[in-house]
């Protein structure tokens, strides 16, 4: 008997709203940042891109069954916000690298199940460590970047990280969704 099941990711709870999924050369505009929370603690913070994941993963109760996951990286534009008075565009590319990391880090967990992840008994002992592994990797990469260029306000750690997370991802071009 194949069982079904459909797990959705965000480092937040995620609730119905208008998502974005990430595609090679789709650039987020200040348009898709529609939530009208804007938490303003930090003054260097202009704007909040809400970025993840999902997946879904297809397995059988036979451990020797294939099994099949599919992620993808989302954006929440109901859960993402900007200071339409310190908006540019250069702010803007700092979010969209928010979201290009979201991406480099899902080409990591496909990395990771294809290598690791080829039938229902794998999904059961190894999937769970897996992906609590790279989801930590994911929240520690999102804050340093943060922290490091002062939320985009240091442009020359600003540029360092744009070269790093291309580069990454070209590396991990193969694991680009179809």
């Amino acid at each position: 008997m194949k069982l079904a099941f459909a797990f959705c990711v965000l480092m937040a709870n995620l609730l119905p709203g208008q998502k974005i999924i990430w595609k090679e050369g789709q650039k987020l505009i200040w348009d898709n940042f529609k939530s009208p929370v804007n938490r303003k603690e930090n003054p260097d913070v202009i704007a909040y891109t809400h970025c993840g994941w999902e997946y879904s993963v297809v397995k059988s109760s036979n451990p020797k069954s294939p099994v099949t996951i599919e992620m993808k990286t989302t954006f929440n534009e109901d859960k993402s916000w900007k200071d339409v008075k310190r908006i540019n565009d250069y702010i803007l590319l700092h979010e969209q690298k928010h979201f290009d990391i979201a991406e480099l880090f899902v080409r990591k967990f496909r990395k990771a199940f294809a290598e690791n992840i080829t039938n229902s008994g794998d999904y059961d002992k190894k999937f769970k460590n897996i992906y609590n592994r790279i989801a930590s990797e994911y929240q520690k990469f999102q804050i340093s970047y943060d922290r490091d260029t002062r939320h985009g306000m240091n442009k020359e750690k600003q540029a360092e990280y744009n070269a790093a997370i291309a580069e990454e991802l070209d590396n991990l071009k193969s694991y680009q969704a179809p």
